[in-house]
């Protein structure tokens, strides 16, 4: 078992107005990707209407989505594939995506046109930083974090995302019953993530099977990826964990 390095996120209240927050250790790199024609077009056409501008105050998700519905976030899509997949199969569900990288979004954008979906919006910033004031307490239905960077160096732990702090303040966005869903094919930072999750207060394991190990099977609304598809047929492991907010 892996013991994770403490992080510190700061919460809206933890500087006075006007004093700039402490600098975070962030979980993401910045990588200068290369944005296809394709991208770039769904960018300038789809982006004024998906796209939200960051902001530090909260989010009316009923005037954005145009009505009331459970709401999902997600934390670093990537190209957005399964984001769309799982979009298209819960229409009664609006999902609001965090990705920090343009081609992701981009891509994501393309399928959203693609697809004819009106149930996604995106948000291009650092989820922490969204989370803490974008989104209010007890408003999500789900969280979903899918193949976050393992940050495999020992060094490199501290940047992992999934830390006691950041797990707080997820679990204090979730509405009673809702639900964290993360996945991952890196075992040290599977065991990671259910040692932080399982110690959360706030959280319960949705999958308690001993057998499993406390991890869950892959719920039917995640698709495989090409290269989820590739590992496990080269004999390598996938974990999924979910837990929910408890009731009380």
């Amino acid at each position: 078992m892996i013991t994770p390095t403490p992080q510190t996120f700061p919460t809206p209240e933890a500087a006075p107005p006007g004093v700039p927050h402490p600098k975070t250790i962030r979980s993401f790199v910045r990588r200068a990707g290369r944005t296809t024609s394709g991208q770039a077009k769904a960018l300038a056409e789809l982006g004024p209407r998906f796209v939200l501008p960051y902001e530090p105050q909260p989010l009316h998700a009923e005037q954005v989505f145009g009505r009331q519905a459970p709401l999902i976030l997600e934390i670093g899509f990537g190209m957005g594939e399964t984001t769309a997949q799982i979009a298209q199969g819960q229409p009664e569900v609006d999902f609001l995506g965090c990705e920090v990288h343009e081609p992701g979004v981009g891509a994501l954008l393309k399928r959203i046109g693609e697809l004819g979906l009106t149930n996604v919006r995106i948000v291009q910033h650092d989820a922490v930083e969204v989370l803490q004031h974008m989104i209010a307490a007890a408003s999500l239905a789900g969280v979903h974090i899918f193949f976050p960077d393992p940050w495999h160096k020992k060094r490199h732990h501290k940047r992992r995302l999934i830390q006691p702090p950041f797990v707080a303040l997820l679990a204090s966005r979730l509405r009673p019953g809702g639900y964290v869903h993360c996945a991952t094919d890196w075992q040290p930072y599977a065991e990671q993530m259910l040692q932080v999750l399982s110690a959360e207060p706030l959280l319960i394991n949705a999958s308690p099977d001993a057998s499993l190990g406390g991890y869950a099977p892959r719920p039917a609304y995640r698709p495989l990826t090409k290269f989820e598809q590739r590992g496990l047929r080269l004999g390598h492991g996938v974990w999924d964990l979910v837990f929910r907010r408890r009731d009380g």
